[in-house]
């Protein structure tokens, strides 16, 4: 497959939210379903995704680890930029997936946080770039995240603004705790 090329385009979107994995941190509960401000983690991200023109809400039954979900929520998007989220990230806001398609060239934009850390399960690609990342890996299953991003033809790391920020995402008990008290100290 040849490398994608190609630019933002400020119209249409697709997302595919990921809802499966074992939170074992988290005792083996649902994350998606875990409440944050009154809301489930997995509506809050809905939320932020209301603009995309297709949701694929991608869950365990799926198997094979979150690349092979990726690659199965791929083949219902047919828009040239697709956002790809966990369904654990309460403070993704509709303003942090425009900066990060903003960002974009012919890959990947992936937020990092306080420490430089890529947050890999919060990103917009250039849809091809996905395919052509995909392609690249050989078979998801069990494929990792990071070697997905490594196999991307651009990679455009960035800080994004907002408080509490916007990748934070809940895998223990104490991260769920620390996204309730933000919410409850939210204005409104």
């Amino acid at each position: 497959m040849p490398a994608p090329t190609g630019l933002f385009d400020a119209g249409s979107f697709d997302a595919i939210v990921l809802t499966g994995g074992q939170a074992r941190r988290l005792g083996g509960v649902d994350k998606a379903r875990a409440l944050v401000g009154g809301r489930t983690l997995l509506d809050r991200v809905l939320a932020a995704v209301a603009a995309a023109a297709h949701v694929a809400v991608v869950g365990p039954e799926q198997g094979g680890g979150p690349v092979a979900a990726i690659a199965a929520g791929l083949a219902s998007v047919s828009a040239p930029d697709v956002v790809v989220l966990a369904a654990d990230l309460p403070f993704v806001t509709a303003a942090a997936i425009d900066e990060l398609r903003g960002a974009l060239t012919t890959g990947v934009a992936l937020p990092v946080d306080g420490a430089g850390r890529d947050q890999r399960l919060c990103a917009a690609w250039r849809a091809d770039g996905l395919r052509y990342a995909l392609a690249a890996l050989g078979p998801p299953d069990n494929a990792s995240v990071r070697s997905l991003i490594a196999a991307a033809p651009d990679v455009v790391r960035l800080k994004l603004r907002g408080d509490p920020p916007p990748w934070f995402d809940c895998d223990t008990p104490d991260d769920l705790a620390q996204a309730q008290r933000w919410a409850d100290a939210a204005p409104g």
